[in-house]
C-alpha cells in the first residue's frame, strides 16, 4: 500500500486497470497505470486536404468576420468624444432594391446570351421576343351609362318583387284574422249554449 498523498502512475505494461482508491485526508485518489508509449500516438485527428474550394470558403468567412469587426470598431469610435458619425454609417442595414420587370427581362436575356457563348451554341440570340401585349381596353362613357341604367333597372325589379311579397304576406295575415273573429263572437257562443 502506498503512502497517502502520492499519486504517481506506474510505468509497467501489465494492465490498464485502476488500482484501488487510497484515502489521503478527505480526498480519494485513484491511481491508474498508463502506457506512456501509447500516449504519444494518441493523435487520431484526420488531416484535412486543403482544396481551392475550402480555401476560398475560408477567405469568404474571414472577410465576413472582418466586415463585422470593422462595423463594431466604427460604432465604438463613434461613441468616443469627438468620434466621427460617418464611421458608424457602414453598420446601417441596406435595403434591397426592387428591380422592374423590364430590367429583369433584360438581365435574363443577357444571361442567356452569356451562357450560349460559353456553351458554344451558334445562335447566341434567344428565340423571337414575345409580342408586346395589347393595350388594356377601356370602356366608353356611353357604355358605362348603359351598364349603370341596366343595374338600376335590375335592382328596381328586385325591390318591387320584395314589396309585392310583403304585400301578399300582409293580406294573408289579414284574411286569417278575419276568419278567426267570427268564430269567437258572443252570438255564436249563446247559440251553442
Amino acid at each position: 500500500m502506498r503512502e497517502p498523498g502520492t499519486h504517481h502512475a506506474r510505468h509497467n505494461d501489465e494492465s490498464d486497470s485502476a488500482a484501488p482508491p487510497v484515502l489521503a485526508g478527505v480526498v480519494w485518489i485513484t491511481a491508474t497505470r498508463l502506457r506512456w508509449k501509447d500516449r504519444v500516438q494518441s493523435s487520431h485527428m484526420p488531416t484535412l486536404k486543403l482544396t481551392n474550394e475550402i480555401i476560398a470558403a475560408a477567405i469568404d468567412g474571414y472577410e465576413a468576420q472582418k466586415i463585422h469587426i470593422d462595423g463594431k470598431i466604427a460604432a465604438l469610435r463613434a461613441m468616443l468624444p469627438g468620434g466621427s458619425p460617418e464611421a458608424a454609417a457602414p453598420e446601417a442595414p441596406t435595403r434591397k432594391r426592387k428591380i422592374s420587370a423590364a430590367a429583369r427581362r433584360r438581365m435574363a436575356t443577357a444571361q442567356k446570351k452569356r451562357w450560349a457563348a460559353i456553351k458554344g451554341v451558334a445562335d447566341a440570340e434567344p428565340s423571337a421576343p414575345k409580342e408586346t401585349p395589347k393595350p388594356k381596353r377601356r370602356i366608353s362613357k356611353e357604355g358605362m351609362a348603359r351598364i349603370v341604367a341596366a343595374t338600376k333597372k335590375r335592382w328596381a325589379a328586385v325591390r318591387a318583387a320584395k314589396a309585392q311579397q310583403q304585400k301578399d304576406a300582409a293580406t294573408k295575415t289579414a284574411k286569417k284574422k278575419a276568419v278567426k273573429k267570427p268564430a269567437a263572437s258572443p252570438a255564436v257562443a249563446q247559440a251553442a249554449g
